[in-house]
């Protein structure tokens, strides 16, 4: 194999991410290769673009994440690829996701502080489940009476969500000014929107929470994320768009020692 040949390399590394099954970084992929032919960084960056190009007008795209870059099925095609699966997949709660969607956007952020803007004690399931999933971790005490913990999201989150940084995720302003949806029967669950929920949907397929059995609790993403703007709103801060007016981690600062005091809470 001429790997010297940007298609050629492109291919190989294509092969590498359809048996990798997850994201790999361009360091990884290098250190695949024998030292006497591994390709430099840019080399990897030009096949890496050659193969996303080849994957125009397929079912599947080459998409980069936090982690790295994978090869994955399109969002448009999850209704039916979805299927594949004999059950229907579980769904986190709505609990669960106002508790999500909160972290990544306030984080750092308590549990006290989680449940001032719901207006509801956070159930202790809530956040263990999300901790399990990898989805948020401990990233220090908040230097308050009591030092309670406070949380931010992580790499596996941003992945799970097609998320490259949380740069990427939607401006609560701009959540607000999407058209609304139309309003369901209160015993029927609100339809299922296009963008933020299909992403959702994808990464909820492994939830290992119980369903609601009423069903009355489960929710889309966007459409909590539209109601948690509505609920912050009423707050005497002003956090209109939390991306633009707080200083948010960036993906590479997931993978660094937080600088906040980490020792446990005095008895």
């Amino acid at each position: 194999m001429n790997l010297a040949d940007p298609k050629e390399l492109a291919s190989l590394i294509e092969a590498f991410l359809l048996a990798a099954g997850k994201p790999l970084s361009i360091e990884r992929i290098g250190e695949l290769f024998e030292e006497a032919e591994r390709p430099e960084p840019a080399q990897i960056r030009d096949a890496l673009a050659i193969l996303g190009r080849s994957c125009k007008g397929r079912a599947f795209e080459l998409k980069e994440v936090a982690s790295g870059y994978r090869l994955q099925v399109r969002e448009r095609f999850a209704p039916w690829v979805g299927r594949l699966w004999e059950e229907r997949p579980q769904r986190y709660s709505r609990a669960t996701l106002e508790t999500l969607a909160l972290i990544a956007y306030r984080q750092p952020i308590t549990r006290g502080e989680i449940e001032d803007v719901r207006g509801v004690a956070v159930n202790s399931q809530i956040v263990k489940t999300l901790l399990e999933r990898e989805w948020i971790r401990v990233v220090g005490h908040r230097d308050v009476p009591g030092r309670p913990a406070m949380f931010a999201t992580t790499r596996a989150f941003l992945d799970h969500f097609n998320l490259k940084s949380l740069a990427d995720l939607p401006p609560l302003a701009v959540l607000r000014e999407m058209e609304p949806e139309p309003v369901a029967p209160d015993d029927e669950d609100p339809p299922p929107p296009a963008g933020l929920q299909a992403r959702a949907d994808l990464a909820l397929a492994e939830d290992e929470e119980e369903r609601p059995k009423d069903g009355k609790d489960q929710a889309s993403f966007r459409s909590l994320l539209v109601e948690l703007d509505r609920m912050e709103q009423g707050l005497k801060t002003d956090f209109d768009d939390m991306l633009e007016h707080a200083d948010l981690p960036t993906d590479t600062q997931h993978d660094q020692e937080d600088a906040v005091d980490e020792s446990p809470p005095k008895p």
